[in-house]
């Protein structure tokens, strides 16, 4: 072999293992998507929701009427559909959940949305929506927003024991779906269970029947049995003194707050100092 053709397969080795390991460091290279991912989970009622979505950007376009056109099946994100499960039955709009997971999808209008809930998860994009995997649908008013919303924003906000608000936000369109699980009766069934056994919840069970406007002279015997049987705390003389104040027993409330009051101080705990100093302020003690 000559000088030349040993420089020639010299080269093309040479630029032939180049090319290996450029291929080879691109199966590890890893890029940043360009819309985001982001998992939620917020805790409700007895249970818990979480969402995985991606977050597109407006960067400068026109969303709803323009990328996104109305009357047209979204898949409420970018890439995958959205996915929304549950571990507890939850209502949306009045619409019941039952518990697992479901893609997120919508119609996008001017003055009218159309939520989609399908049992199909396992989709990009909407590509693959088939209308008869609805689990159900159903429409919403959109709202303006104030302020451009850059990233599109799925978020839980006003959310309580039993209620709360989804929230799909983007561009200047914000959507707002009313949560709704019942959980009062199912948690009185509890109490009421679990006061047959040994170790009964006196406490919790107390701060709920207060909570919730149920029998307050049933709540006050249960925290009054709390205060009998252990050492002498700033939250249970607390709750203790709101119950007393309550049911009317205006004296023994002032007594009780001031206890609890003492011992937040004596503890530090400025959280029971200022609470203990509201029932003795609603208690018209200055």
């Amino acid at each position: 072999m000559d000088h030349k053709k040993i420089v020639l397969f010299g080269l093309i080795a040479l630029t032939s293992f180049t090319f290996y390991r450029a291929g080879a460091q691109e199966l590890h290279l890893k890029i940043p998507a360009a819309s985001q991912g982001q998992r939620l989970e917020q805790d409700f009622g007895l249970g818990t929701i979480s969402i995985k979505y991606y977050r597109p950007n407006i960067r400068g376009r026109k969303i709803f009427g323009g990328i996104e056109p109305y009357g047209v099946v979204w898949r409420t994100g970018a890439n995958n559909a959205t996915v929304i499960t549950l571990t507890d039955t939850v209502a949306v709009e009045g619409h019941a959940i039952a518990p697992g997971s479901y893609a997120l999808f919508s119609i996008p209008g001017t003055d009218e949305w159309t939520i989609i809930f399908s049992k199909n998860t396992s989709q990009w994009g909407t590509y693959a929506y088939d209308e008869k995997q609805d689990l159900f649908r159903f429409k919403v008013k959109p709202v303006k927003l104030a302020v451009k919303i850059e990233t599109l924003t799925i978020q839980f906000a006003d959310v309580h024991q039993d209620d709360g608000v989804l929230q799909i936000l983007w561009e200047n369109t914000g959507i707002n779906l009313r949560l709704k699980t019942t959980v009062d009766q199912r948690i009185m069934g509890n109490i009421q269970e679990a006061m047959k056994g040994d170790n009964k919840p006196y406490y919790m069970s107390a701060i709920w029947y207060y909570n919730h406007g149920q029998d307050l002279k049933q709540a006050l015997a249960w925290m009054q049995e709390v205060d009998k049987t252990q050492a002498p705390s700033f939250n249970a003389k607390y709750w203790l003194a709101r119950l007393q104040l309550k049911t009317g027993d205006e004296k023994s409330a002032i007594v009780s707050a001031n206890e609890g009051l003492k011992l937040a101080l004596a503890q530090n705990s400025q959280e029971y100092v200022r609470l203990n100093k509201e029932v003795l302020h609603d208690a018209g003690v200055n």
